[in-house]
């Protein structure tokens, strides 16, 4: 990509799309299904896209104010809090990123299972794997070609894959049956009683998966065209995909009873349109689900790489990093990245559920780059910096970045003792890479507060391996 080339508003709010209309959405109506009915759905919903919304305020706000920041994920992290708190917002995005590609691969491999079961099985099986791993380096070595060439993919892949989408939902409309949707709406008379704290609580972490790709603009602002775009491709994004999402996750209510939803197969959007209309429903759907995560994953394998070649280029993470070939690719960072995604992938083989596993996991690392940076964006916004000419939205945007900090908050004790100690346990062996870092930068490694959140980090962490080693955490 030559240096002078930029993503217009449109490829940007493509990236912005193309990240969170992926995996997730396919799987919304029986994950939700398992966990409440429409009442605690739409509850859930206003808690998580209210939070999400703030969050994608902060992203905006700080894209204007702090114009001088390229790749905000991270960068706004070390600008606030130093640069071990850039470092693991760095790594923990980039591993978490990685976790979600994994999952990708294990959803294509699970829907293929639905035409041949005894080749694909769930997603986890060795023909399953080997598939992915062809399709894992094909990819690499198409990004490796330029990353406008698979930006350009990116929002051709958008545009198709919200077609069956739109279909799915005009037929779920045409079936909707109001009587069977009162039926469910405070919980389906044959599921287990569960108090509506625990109804919205356990559709907590599907909800922060399905928003993740929310910040793709952000990561990519260093080519967009207007900084202003950024904003406006992250808010543009936001709106169109959340009511796509509430509706997808919605209507099935209407068609069906609340444990048929709950006891679908994945991805259960095409079990809900086989049990309206038949086989060829499912069929529909499934094709959509593959060139829909296939879009994903392209443009996730983008930002894997960005992030981790950004974080080099501002020695956050080794130089090494840092090496774009002569098409402007970060090549090393690319590898790096699909040979992670590719361990991660053959551990599948050993896990019992793979497909929830990564979903959660995916989600829980993403929650400290998103705390990091609501509480930059709060930090900014009490300083006034960068609203020299706008002094009268300081009040506003902190308001939105505090909120922002209570909802991601309120996400890790959602999500439970069990993931916080698991992202510790991924993150705190990552730290070699900062050392290896600051080595090269003959810098001091860390200041007294820094190593006090190392400490904390490697306290979690050992309890975590020890509960993984005794059988009181399983994956």
């Amino acid at each position: 990509m030559k240096s002078e080339q930029k993503l217009s508003l449109f490829t940007l709010t493509a990236m912005v799309v193309g990240s969170m209309v992926g995996a997730g959405i396919f799987n919304l109506p029986a994950r939700f299904g398992a966990a409440t009915g429409p009442f605690g759905a739409l509850i859930a919903w206003s808690i998580a896209g209210g939070g999400m919304y703030m969050l994608a305020r902060v992203f905006q706000a700080l894209a204007e104010k702090k114009p001088e920041i390229d790749s905000g994920v991270f960068a706004y992290a070390k600008a606030g809090f130093g640069d071990y708190a850039g470092f693991l917002s760095a790594f923990g995005y980039w591993l978490g990123s990685c976790l979600g590609n994994v999952f990708y691969w294990v959803l294509i491999g699970s829907t293929l299972g639905r035409f041949f079961p005894e080749l694909f099985g769930d997603g986890s099986t060795l023909i399953a794997i080997a598939v992915s791993l062809v399709g894992i380096w094909s990819f690499h070595f198409m990004i490796l070609r330029g990353v406008e060439q698979a930006a350009v993919i990116n929002g051709i892949v958008t545009i198709a894959k919200i077609v069956p989408l739109v279909v799915a939902l005009l037929i779920m409309v045409v079936a909707f049956n109001w009587d069977q949707f009162s039926t469910n709406f405070f919980g389906g008379a044959d599921m287990p009683e569960k108090s509506l704290i625990a109804q919205v609580r356990d559709t907590m972490l599907i909800t922060v998966f399905v928003f993740l790709g929310i910040e793709g603009a952000s990561v990519y602002s260093r080519f967009a065209k207007t900084r202003a775009d950024v904003g406006r491709a992250t808010i543009l994004g936001f709106v169109g995909v959340t009511g796509l999402m509430v509706a997808i996750t919605l209507l099935p209510y209407a068609a069906l009873p609340q444990s048929t939803i709950a006891g679908l197969t994945q991805p259960s959007l095409a079990s809900v349109l086989e049990e309206i209309v038949g086989h060829w429903g499912a069929v529909f759907i499934s094709i959509g689900v593959l060139v829909s995560v296939l879009g994903a994953y392209l443009a996730w394998s983008l930002i894997c790489a960005e992030v981790m070649f950004a974080a080099a280029r501002s020695k956050d993470m080794p130089k090494l990093f840092a090496a774009e070939n002569a098409r402007k690719v970060p090549a090393n960072a690319l590898w790096a990245t699909n040979i992670v995604v590719s361990l991660f992938v053959i551990s599948t083989y050993w896990s019992a559920d793979a497909f929830n596993f990564m979903l959660d996991m995916t989600s829980v690392t993403a929650l400290l780059p998103y705390l990091l940076v609501a509480a930059y964006g709060v930090l900014v916004a009490r300083r006034g910096e960068g609203y020299e000419t706008t002094p009268n939205e300081r009040g506003r945007d902190q308001i939105f970045a505090g909120l922002a900090v209570l909802y991601t908050l309120f996400m890790f004790v959602a999500a439970g003792v069990k993931y916080v100690v698991l992202l510790a346990v991924l993150l705190v062996p990552g730290t070699l890479l900062y050392v290896w870092a600051r080595r090269e930068q003959n810098a001091r490694l860390f200041t007294p507060r820094e190593l006090i959140i190392f400490a904390v980090a490697a306290v979690a962490a050992l309890y975590g391996v020890y509960g993984l080693i005794s059988g009181a955490i399983t994956p």
